[in-house]
């Protein structure tokens, strides 16, 4: 049993009108940002009883739920061949709107610094690129410095987003977060449905079986707490972020430092495993650092 979710105020809701993106295309209902920034407020108040129905029944509309991609084509590759367009996922923006909205109170009742691992810099706000790569040079240079040996491995995961496997996903939701959210997100996830649009032809649907609803508001969220588990190591160090993992192992012994290094990397394929990711070995790199050494003059 656990307190029901905070009700939102058309404050609320009207602040995060203002806020709406109007470049942002919209999904297939065609409401644009632009749309709903000019609400009256009688309608906002309409809106925001909807979005209240939706946290006390724990449902998330299933006419939200459905995605249309549009194909882009990658500059220079040949238009005949499907590896040479890249998918776009347009969502509805009114449901990204209650997205934002729900997001809020998430983070209102779940310290992020206590649900996500402290190695994890990815869609967390005060955590860039620049700080996870100051982390790493820092490691690396101290290695340098103290004449230790720094071997390294830089992982990337394939389709790391579109592979997160749904009852893993819920399995981690319930026992991290409140019965109220978990039984919201479990409906969020559930019967989701997209169709490819090519120019004026519209594909037929098709389920969503696996991943995080691409061009969602909660999808990075979803992704953080399933790999909120990735395994550690006492004498390594990791750093991630959002699906790009980084391990460094500093030893004062290159056969120690690779053998700390090769018993977290065992640990992490039995992970990926188990959460049914793959790596991707083409784009996965491995580094050996070692201090350069320092000849005495004659």
């Amino acid at each position: 049993m656990s307190l029901p979710i905070r009700a939102f105020t058309p404050a609320e809701v009207k602040a995060a009108l203002t806020k709406l993106n109007t470049r942002k295309a919209p999904g297939y209902d065609l409401i644009s940002g632009e749309i709903l920034k000019r609400l009256p407020r009688k309608t906002v108040v309409l809106l925001t009883v909807v979005f209240n129905l939706m946290l006390t029944l724990s449902y998330f509309l299933v006419l939200w739920k459905y995605a249309e991609i549009i194909m882009i084509t990658k500059p220079g590759k040949p238009p005949h061949e499907p590896t040479s367009y890249r998918p776009i996922s347009l969502l509805p923006i009114t449901s990204k709107l209650f997205e934002r909205l729900l997001l809020q109170r998430l983070n209102e009742e779940h310290d992020p610094s206590i649900l996500l691992p402290s190695h994890q810099f990815g869609f967390r706000e005060r955590h860039s690129t620049i700080h996870q790569v100051h982390r790493l040079v820092n490691e690396i240079a101290m290695s340098l410095e103290e004449k230790k040996y720094c071997n390294a491995v830089f992982l990337d995961i394939s389709q790391a987003f579109d592979r997160i496997w749904h009852p893993g996903l819920l399995f981690k939701l319930k026992h991290t977060l409140t019965s109220n959210y978990y039984l919201l997100l479990k409906t969020y996830l559930a019967d989701r449905n997209f169709a490819v649009r090519h120019n004026n032809t519209l594909s037929d649907h098709h389920p969503i079986e696996a991943g995080v609803p691409q061009g969602s508001v909660l999808g990075p969220l979803l992704f953080l707490i399933f790999t909120a588990d990735i395994p550690k190591a006492g004498n390594t160090t990791t750093a991630s972020f959002a699906d790009d993992v980084a391990v460094l192992s500093v030893n004062e012994d290159p056969v120690s430092a690779t053998r700390h290094l090769q018993t977290h990397l065992n640990s992490l394929a039995e992970w990926y495993t188990r959460c049914q990711m793959k790596v991707n070995q083409a784009q996965s790199v491995q580094v050996n650092l070692r201090p350069a050494r320092i000849y005495a003059r004659p």
